[in-house]
């Protein structure tokens, strides 16, 4: 079959040119999100990401363990990032805020959802969650993930996926609360190795804490006898995120 005639699809409509001129001009936008991405963050390392619910209120203990696990990474020397909104988010800048070190909020902009917490020394905004994604991740030392819905199981899936791909760095990935994760974690014992999707060396990617203490200590016990500054090659797949 000539290539060619798939030209003249029927389901290939003309170019509407006002459309493309739109959607072109998302292109400098998109840049600017990365390129003050990159200007405002590259400074604060080492950085631990935290990820978790904002629907998850002040009072409740994961809320709790969420700004002790960020306390204690602040005063150790790490820079905490949040995506900058309520709930979970918010307990991390909160933490991190009271600390030593820098609080850097990633905030979204969504029509409902999202308002930036109060507790950010370095505060962004992105209108695309691919150019915000790709900052939770270039300057992370280790990823702490605690309770959350969908937007958590997305950044969740985004590091095991470069880490188990060679496309990121390895850093610990750390899962916090142990009850909620289990059914997910035997999930993928029972079902995705057993199944081919991945191998059992996968299930080594993450580790599962249920302190502040151990939080901190699994981060430390990852570094202690290699540092936190990126080896050569781990470098080049850091330019190349």
């Amino acid at each position: 079959m000539d290539s060619r005639a798939r030209f003249n699809h029927p389901g290939l409509k003309p170019i509407d040119n006002a459309t493309l001129t739109r959607e072109s001009w998302k292109i400098f936008q998109i840049m600017a999100e990365f390129v003050e991405g990159f200007e405002r963050l590259a400074s604060i390392k080492p950085s631990v990401s935290i990820f978790g619910s904002a629907r998850i209120r002040p009072d409740n203990p994961i809320y709790q363990l969420a700004e002790e696990i960020a306390r204690g990474l602040s005063d150790a020397g790490f820079a905490v990032v949040s995506g900058g909104g309520p709930g979970i988010m918010e307990a991390a800048n909160k933490g991190a805020f009271a600390g030593k070190s820098p609080s850097v909020g990633l905030n979204i902009s969504l029509p409902n959802e999202q308002h930036a917490n109060a507790y950010q020394d370095v505060s962004l905004v992105f209108h695309h969650f691919f150019s915000r994604k790709v900052m939770f991740v270039k300057y992370a030392s280790a990823y702490v993930v605690l309770p959350g819905g969908f937007g958590t199981l997305d950044e969740l899936a985004e590091i095991l996926t470069l880490v188990q791909t060679g496309k990121g760095r390895a850093i610990p990935i750390i899962l916090v609360h142990s009850p909620f994760w289990q059914g997910l974690l035997e999930w993928f014992e029972a079902v995705l190795v057993k199944e081919g999707m991945i191998s059992a060396e996968d299930l080594a990617l993450y580790s599962v804490v249920d302190s502040a203490q151990e939080a901190v200590d699994a981060i430390f016990n990852y570094y202690e006898a290699r540092g936190f500054e990126p080896t050569a090659e781990e470098k080049e797949k850091l330019i190349h995120l």
